[in-house]
């Protein structure tokens, strides 16, 4: 076998497809100075299939000598890539690009065995996300600029003053990224294309229960013609991204989970004193005005709170119904779920809502829905488990659902949608601020004045007007409160991977008081 983790990832795949007998599971290993890096007598934990609950392969625990090896790496691997230029880098992360599209079903398979998720939704959402950032990233390398000061006020008698001052968007050194596990490889993606555009090197520590298209894009970048050192994988559970947010050689942590997580990240940077980017939890209004296209609002309710299983950080799983189409739009959505979500094998192309992450998501979702039961919530569909093989669970609707139950206020991370019928504009104003959350929200309304009232008040930093969990490259995805910290995609980007050095040139003579 090829040591590539590429060419790894896909005998592991074919082997699963063609149901091969195997005594001995695959094993994924380290991504160090641009190769694989297998480490003597580590420890070892199971990458599972959660549609299957097989064993997709054994990944090595990096130790504290591995995490130090790829920070050593990183360092020098920084040396090298910020001395290019932005043409050279962009011309690499084009390159980079292009073999991602060429991968694409490949790469589509690692992630919907992996996650769960639909094979249809890898191929046609995550894939594409993880391009649109390179591209969108190759094209800002050669574009980052400071700005001139001239005819300043200095205090110094000359008319016209002949000093100056410029600014230089500098790289900040070695970066650490941590992803979550519902979308690997996009995640690894929207934090490396930046970070290697600004003229940073990374080590990146993919979910332990994702661990492998880190591995692919690793192999991509050294291909693509990123050098050694540049970015680096290393695996584990928490303790290993601890040894990241503590090491105060790596100059930023960008980290995408949870918020217990968050917080200890950033407890943990400030030894260092890191700048830290942050995205985060939520648990994000939806709100449905009677003036809304119906039929646009029920698709946009489905698609917030069912698609990729429901575990979306901004999915609009509180969603607000005007009380006169309340109960038409709770029917509405009953009989669409029935018709069109399909539960089933990720791999099958008529699957619409595959496996969640984990035999043990799956029993924190369902004791959820029965929490919302318990509680007294109305349950309209599902909220079963789906089958006894794969962790699949129903598409889970709850109508008559109040503030303070727990299916409301806590982040589930799974299908499970509650509805909250309201009658006036200021009162789903305050009931949707009423959280710590502030990922996302949405708004269906056709009243171009109501929408920009609610916009203008509502406490997210995304809001979708008319839509929901659109996520161009081109515009900054970021939350308030204890969504998260900074911004990701976008030009704002490169504001968290950069750091502003000014100088002053002076032309006109030194004044003294001495």
């Amino acid at each position: 076998i090829s040591e590539t983790p590429f060419t790894y990832c896909m005998m592991m795949m074919l082997r699963c497809a063609r149901r091969l007998a195997s005594t001995t599971p695959a094993t994924t290993n380290a991504w160090i100075n641009g190769k694989i890096y297998t480490e003597n007598n580590c420890d070892y934990f199971e990458n599972i299939n959660p549609a299957t609950e097989e064993t997709i392969s054994n990944v090595a625990v990096a130790s504290a000598a591995t995490v130090n090896m790829a920070v050593e790496n990183g360092l020098e691997g920084f040396k090298k890539w910020s001395a290019f230029n932005g043409m050279e880098r962009a011309a690499i992360l084009y390159k980079a690009a292009s073999l991602v599209t060429e991968k694409t079903e490949e790469l589509a398979v690692i992630e919907a065995q992996d996650v769960g998720k639909c094979l249809t939704e890898a191929r046609d959402v995550d894939v594409p996300s993880a391009v649109s950032a390179l591209k969108y990233f190759a094209g800002v390398a050669p574009t980052l600029k400071g700005s001139h000061y001239y005819n300043m006020d200095t205090g110094n008698t000359a008319r016209p003053s002949q000093s100056f001052a410029y600014t230089r968007r500098e790289p900040l050194g070695l970066c650490g990224g941590i992803g979550a596990w519902n979308y690997p490889l996009q995640i690894a993606t929207w934090k490396s294309a930046p970070a290697l555009a600004c003229g940073n090197s990374m080590v990146f520590k993919p979910s332990e229960m994702t661990p492998r298209t880190a591995m692919a894009l690793a192999e991509i970048y050294k291909e693509a013609g990123v050098p050694d050192g540049v970015f680096n994988v290393v695996h584990g559970p928490g303790p290993v991204g601890e040894m990241l947010t503590k090491d105060p050689r790596i100059a930023k942590i960008s980290f995408t989970g949870d918020v217990a997580t968050g917080k200890t990240i950033m407890a943990n940077s400030s030894g260092s004193i890191k700048a830290v980017t942050l995205e985060l939890g939520g648990k994000s209004p939806l709100i449905v005005f009677d003036d809304c296209d119906f039929e646009k609002a029920i698709s946009g309710a489905l698609m917030a709170n069912f698609y990729t299983q429901g575990e979306i950080c901004t999915n609009g799983t509180r969603v607000f119904v005007h009380e006169s189409v309340h109960k038409r739009f709770v029917e509405t959505l009953k009989q669409r779920v029935k018709d069109n979500c399909r539960v089933g094998d990720p791999m099958d192309e008529a699957s619409n809502v595959g496996a969640l992450i984990s035999h043990a998501h799956m029993q924190k979702v369902l004791s959820y829905i029965q929490a919302g039961v318990d509680e007294g919530a109305t349950l309209v569909c599902g909220g079963k488990r789906v089958g006894t093989k794969g962790c699949f669970v129903e598409p889970t609707i709850f109508d008559n659902c109040k503030d303070d139950m727990k299916i409301v206020k806590n982040e589930i991370f799974g299908p499970v949608m509650s509805v909250l019928p309201f009658s006036s504009e200021e009162e789903v104003i305050a009931r949707a601020n009423a959280t710590t959350y502030g990922l996302a929200a949405g708004v269906f309304s056709e009243s171009l004045s109501r929408v920009h009232r609610v916009v203008a008040e509502l406490q997210s930093g995304m809001v979708y007007v008319n839509n929901y969990n659109t996520a161009p490259m081109e515009i900054p995805f970021g939350g308030f409160k204890w969504s998260g910290h900074g911004k990701e995609n976008s030009q704002e980007a490169v504001h968290h991977f950069t750091q502003l050095k000014t100088v002053y040139v002076e032309m006109d003579g030194v004044p003294t008081v001495f």
